[in-house]
């Protein structure tokens, strides 16, 4: 009986792979006009000193670095980062500047946003609240839409908790300027004016807004703000439904430990000013008449 044969199918070679290629970003010149601010931006665009250098660098050479949008629905793109660029650009008279546009959904863009802008320096603190708390927000609807089995879901991580890590700080900071979205406007406004510091602000954010009225009617009658410690008082207070005018008005009147204003000299660095012969009380007495004259001398000059 013949054998059969078998035949050998030919080596395939192997198929190579395609892989899409990354998109690569293209810097286009779009015009200012079809430009628009992120939805509630929190980072003010100031007319400043940095602003006119700005400006000025822009009109010399140009915008080095493009700025970031992505498209919007109703037509024109919204600005990720590039808030200060464009206004630069509009001072400096031109009418179009560089942009990379990105096709995003909102919170990848919030993060972006808040993410570009925090490396600026002179940030107010209810920029930084503001700009938290919309990060953490995005994260949070991020984490809704993962598979539930992520690790992060799991351990239930807090977005503000990674807020903090991102920024290198700790999630009770995070959770603190963010209780300063709950201070009325006047209040956030004393803060960032450091009138208030940070430490009483984020105790009185947990007033409620009519509290709050009522310590603004409190501080400008008595002319003072709240410490640590009143503030603490306050929302303990407030929490027990026993904050009034009159138990607010008792803590604000309260005489806060005055700042010690007492300055130490050094007599060996005072010696190598004056004779050997001086005993203290003759270096005393001198430097006291020489601050009298520089005293005199400040007054007749503003005078003139």
């Amino acid at each position: 009986m013949p054998e059969k044969t078998v035949q050998k199918e030919p080596d395939k070679k192997p198929v190579p792979s395609k892989k899409p290629k990354p998109q690569q970003e293209v810097v286009v010149q779009i015009p200012l006009s079809e430009l628009h601010p992120f939805p509630d931006h929190p980072f003010q665009v100031r007319e400043d000193a940095s602003m006119q250098e700005t400006a000025e660098s822009v009109k010399e050479y140009g915008v080095l670095v493009p700025a970031l949008a992505r498209p919007r629905e109703d037509g024109g793109y919204e600005l990720i980062a590039g808030h200060r660029r464009k206004h630069a650009c509009e001072l400096a008279g031109l009418t179009t500047m560089p942009v990379i546009v990105r096709n995003i959904d909102r919170d990848a863009a919030t993060i972006i946003m808040v993410d570009s802008n925090l490396q600026r320096e002179n940030i107010l603190p209810s920029e930084r609240a503001k700009a938290y708390k919309m990060k953490m927000e995005a994260i949070k609807r991020q984490g809704a839409r993962t598979d539930l089995t992520s690790p992060k879901i799991s351990a239930k991580f807090r977005s503000d908790d990674e807020v903090g890590q991102e920024a290198g700080v700790s999630g009770d900071t995070i959770r603190n300027y963010i209780a300063l979205t709950q201070l009325v406007p006047e209040l956030q406004q004393m803060v960032d004016e450091k009138k208030i510091a940070l430490s009483p602000a984020y105790q009185i954010a947990a007033l409620t807004p009519k509290e709050q009225g009522l310590l603004l009617e409190t501080i400008d009658s008595e002319q003072a703000t709240p410490s640590l410690s009143q503030a603490q008082r306050m929302k303990k207070l407030s929490q027990s439904g026993e904050l009034n005018e009159d138990t607010m008005l008792s803590i604000m009147m309260e005489q806060k430990k005055p700042e010690k204003n007492d300055i130490t000299l050094s007599g060996e660095k005072l010696r190598k000013y004056f004779p050997r012969s001086y005993t203290p009380f003759q270096i005393e007495n001198t430097i006291f008449k020489l601050l009298d004259a520089w005293q005199k001398k400040r007054q007749r000059d503003q005078s003139r």
